[in-house]
């Protein structure tokens, strides 16, 4: 039995105390004094391309990198993400995402499957998704759903073939995410009602981004997923592609239906200077990363900085660890981890004082 001292961040407050565990929490003892260091649960990414220098679409050993990478900076759980790209690469990334799974990642995060975000998206959002947008016919989606490791998808309503896709990716299990979409709110409201009368559970990719703004007369898709009672919504918390005050708004509609996600490129943790997105050149600089004609273009955000960001801008800390770790679990039906508690997964997220990240375990291993 292994044993964590400190500052216990449970779902709505923060205790001193001492947790125990094997590969799963055993008990949870609560101590008079501990020391400054904060346990939460390990973080969960639902959507990241790449980091260290390396993307879900140059394959397995690229996968396997990345994932390292974000372990560093705490998340324990990980869905590598594809791009648009020609349909026989996306093919080739999801079938090395499965071979991941199956494998696992020699000190590593979990991998419990893939995001797949292109290629069935709008062609007139694709935000710095390349041009190889089509649309999801029925062959396609069987062929994707075949390789048994997507767990997400986004898809744009209003193209052709996605009410039947919808409605097949869901009673396969996999989470709807609406995105990179020109849909309006009427199309996001039937979109979601389709998902979940499939059986489904719906979300957003990267919500405010690469879809219709809040205006007074056309309250667009944005509208429908925060009204909704049942739309989960990820955000790319960088403070660039989401303004602090948008943040807090979605926050207070959505609650625990808001998750963060990265959204992270290859060039994570890299210096600033250029580097590549889907096969594009992208610049980054200042914490932005940006194609040559200024369209943001993924992030190099990572989870424990959306954690300070969320912090910085006025949350509470258990507040904070559900939009990092306990939402994402909700929406993606990880019931077996995503908060403290006895018999859950041992994966944890320790963070000094300063919320810096200085251990990581997974199943109750210690592996940064």
């Amino acid at each position: 039995m292994s044993h964590l001292d400190g500052r216990i961040v449970l779902h709505d407050h923060v205790v001193s105390g001492r947790v125990s565990f094997d590969s799963h929490i055993r008990d949870i003892t609560p101590l008079s004094q501990a020391a400054e260091r904060y346990i939460l649960p390990g973080f969960i990414d639902g959507h990241v391309h790449g980091g260290g220098g390396a993307d879900t679409m140059d394959g397995v050993a690229a996968i396997e990198t990345l994932s390292r990478f974000h372990l560093r900076h705490g998340t324990t759980t990980i869905l590598p993400t594809t791009i648009t790209a020609p349909w026989p690469e996306v093919m080739d990334a999801l079938r090395a995402v499965a071979d991941v799974c199956d494998r696992g990642v020699q000190n590593g995060p979990r991998i419990h499957g893939a995001h797949l975000e292109g290629p069935f998206v709008s062609p007139h959002k694709l935000g710095a998704q390349p041009p190889f947008n089509i649309e999801p016919t029925a062959d396609r989606v069987a062929e994707a759903i075949a390789t048994g490791c997507v767990r997400v998808v986004t898809i744009a309503p209003e193209l052709e073939h996605s009410a039947t896709a919808m409605q097949t990716f869901a009673h396969a299990g996999i989470r709807v995410s609406l995105g990179h979409t020109t849909t309006d709110h009427a199309g996001a409201e039937r979109a979601i009602c389709l998902v979940c009368a499939a059986g489904g559970t719906v979300g957003a990719t990267h919500l405010f981004n690469a879809m219709s703004p809040i205006e007074g007369r056309r309250p667009g898709p944005v509208t429908a997923l925060m009204c909704s009672d049942v739309a989960y919504g990820e955000m790319i918390f960088d403070t660039h592609h989401v303004h602090p005050a948008s943040f807090r708004l979605a926050e207070r509609m959505m609650g625990n239906r808001l998750l963060f996600v990265t959204d992270a490129m290859r060039g994570t943790g890299e210096p600033d200077g250029p580097s590549q997105l889907g096969g594009q050149d992208v610049l980054i600089r200042d914490g932005v990363v940006r194609l040559p004609d200024g369209t943001l273009a993924g992030s190099v955000l990572t989870l424990d900085q959306a954690l300070r960001n969320a912090v910085n801008a006025g949350m509470s800390l258990p507040k904070a660890a559900r939009l990092v770790s306990t939402n994402a679990a909700t929406y993606l039906g990880l019931h077996d981890r995503g908060a403290i508690a006895p018999d859950l997964l041992a994966d944890f997220t320790v963070l000094d004082k300063r919320l810096q990240v200085i251990e990581v375990w997974v199943n109750g291993e210690r592996r940064a």
